[in-house]
């Protein structure tokens, strides 16, 4: 590797609300220099910019912010590195999925040009108000015996692309029409730096139902809507393999990002699967959890298998030659933030500042001089609703065990308990399937909190491997850019080369566990009694209807 020792790549992470640019040096995966932009619109979930009101459950994007990213974070990363431009030989990025735009047949987003149509800009993964879309293709897919349905844990999920996609057919069929392509950010962005229009394995298998060489058939979808029998056509069919050569930095995206012109840009991919490769966990196995506003749990395999519930399982869909399984928590980290900004009185917030403490920080404090259960609560993790195992967006949180008695670290400890517990609940479900999981690793912005990862160890009953990254997916996008500028073979040697974890960093306790187990049979008791949806969903039926 003498040869790259001196060469560095760019990974590019576009996150919920902002995005971040890290330069990394090839030959052993040194993170030099990194920047984070602030998306100007963050999620736009109550208006669009030009005042138009949104309806429950909507969470969209700008892509002007994703560009503002290419021309801030990545020059002024580079220029925190001190590496020169000249010495850089690829860039690679990754998005949230499934983000998705509707475009013309050259990339213009149709926001651009159809600004006050809410359907006309980008959904965001967390857009969840295509859920009677999803139902339906459910339903009908389970009535037909669609083969494909079985990939996907039994359930496709309101945050995929076909779902997405027949909300806005059925809701603006004008803005449908214009769509000639139907893109997910991930390849958007890969389009823009190369001028070349490519689509990845990865997100056309996990979000766009691609299995064993097509999309579902044009008699499904037009037994949908018969205006949606053509819809695969604005998706593409040539699928580019993960750590491909998307193309060559264009002279316009060289100016953008300060990069030389023709340097290799990576196939894109999405954040939670190129972790994988950032700390080294692409061997069967190995079950990488990224834990930020959301969890998502990704998994190499080398073995086929219908776990229930699970987001999906794509062969190539994490490294080539493995198939990989996706599932996933709605809403962790989101969860805790709601609770910090709405639930906490001000006097906690003014202890939180004497002490120079965050409010997170300073109710872990107190939650964590707790003994297990001394709370006398077990919390539902459903406030973003279910992605796995149940993948229904319209089940809400619930918290039982208060009495007037309940305090807020009370509530804050059994929240972070629910998570793990709906972390443990995927676990066994793989397992229960036959898919075992050697390892589990954690990552992304919840390794901050000590605290909630011993409780993650205690609840699993097993050690937690830390990802040695705080930029997990960026350093995974610039791995996948060191193996298209053919600095390695392929994702697994460059993994072993450029990333890093440290293997049981949090080992369970065995009194702790103990009395998990019995909080964690409660929580399932809850888990089992609320899983029909029936009480859930009457309520979110009457919010929807009042907030109207």
């Amino acid at each position: 590797m003498n040869a790259n020792s001196e060469c560095y790549v760019v990974g590019v992470d576009f996150g919920t609300l902002s995005g971040r640019a890290v330069v990394v040096r090839v030959s052993d995966g040194a993170e030099l220099g990194a920047a984070v932009h602030e998306y100007a619109h963050r999620v736009i979930e109550d208006e669009l910019p030009g005042g138009v009101r949104l309806g429950p459950d909507w969470a969209l994007q700008s892509p002007q912010d994703w560009i503002d990213v290419l021309r801030t974070a990545v020059p002024e990363a580079l220029a925190a590195s001190g590496v020169p431009a000249s010495r850089v030989v690829g860039i690679g990025t990754d998005f949230t999925a499934c983000t998705v735009l509707p475009a013309t047949a050259d990339g213009t987003p149709l926001c651009e040009i159809t600004p006050e149509r809410p359907h006309a800009w980008p959904k965001l993964w967390k857009h969840h108000a295509a859920q009677p879309h999803a139902d339906r293709i459910n339903a009908l897919a389970a009535e037909r015996g669609e083969p494909w349905l079985a990939r996907y844990g039994g359930k496709i999920s309101s945050e995929w692309e076909f779902a997405k996609a027949l909300q806005v057919l059925e809701e603006d069929p004008e803005t449908y029409a214009e769509a000639e392509r139907w893109i997910e950010a991930a390849d958007w962005i890969v389009w823009q730096l190369t001028g070349a229009e490519t689509r990845n394995v990865c997100t056309a298998g996990y979000k766009g139902i691609f299995q064993d060489g097509g999309y579902p058939s044009e008699g499904f979808l037009a037994a949908l809507n018969p205006a949606f029998a053509g819809f695969t056509g604005k998706l593409g069919r040539e699928l580019a393999p993960l750590g491909g050569l998307a193309g060559r930095l264009t002279a316009r995206a060289a100016r953008w990002t300060g990069l030389p012109e023709g340097v290799a840009v990576a196939v894109g991919n999405v954040d939670a699967h190129v972790t994988a490769a950032a700390a080294d966990a692409v061997r069967p196995g190995q079950m990488v959890a990224i834990m930020g506003t959301s969890t998502c749990h990704i998994m190499p395999s080398d073995r086929l298998a219908e776990v229930p519930g699970m987001c999906g399982v794509v062969r190539d869909g994490i490294v080539p030659g493995l198939w990989g399984y996706e599932a996933g928590q709605s809403a962790v980290g989101d969860i805790f933030a709601w609770f910090v900004e709405t639930s906490v009185p001000a006097a906690y917030a003014e202890r939180a500042v004497a002490r120079g403490l965050t409010l997170h920080e300073h109710l872990t404090e107190l939650a964590a001089a707790q003994r297990v259960g001394a709370h006398g609560l077990v919390a539902l993790d459903w406030h973003g609703g279910n992605r796995s195992v149940l993948v229904d967006h319209n089940l809400s949180g619930v918290i039982a065990g208060q009495t007037l008695a309940t305090r807020p670290e009370d509530v804050y400890r059994a929240l972070i308990e629910g998570t793990a517990f709906g972390a443990r609940t995927i676990v066994e479900a793989f397992e229960a399937a036959g898919v075992p999981v050697e390892e589990f690793v954690v990552a992304g912005g919840l390794l901050r909190n000590p605290f909630l990862l011993q409780v993650y160890a205690d609840v699993l009953r097993r050690p937690l491997s830390v990802i040695g990254s705080e930029q997990g997916p960026a350093l995974g996008s610039a791995i996948h850019a060191a193996v298209a500028a053919g600095a390695y073979p392929n994702v697994v040697a460059a993994a072993a080369a450029m990333g890093k974890r440290e293997a049981a960093a949090y080992v369970p306790d065995a009194e702790r566990a103990d009395a998990y187990d019995r909080l964690y049979a409660e929580y399932r008791r809850l888990h089992d009694h609320f899983a029909d949806g029936g009480l859930l969903h009457r309520l979110r039926s009457i919010r929807n209807e009042v907030g109207a």
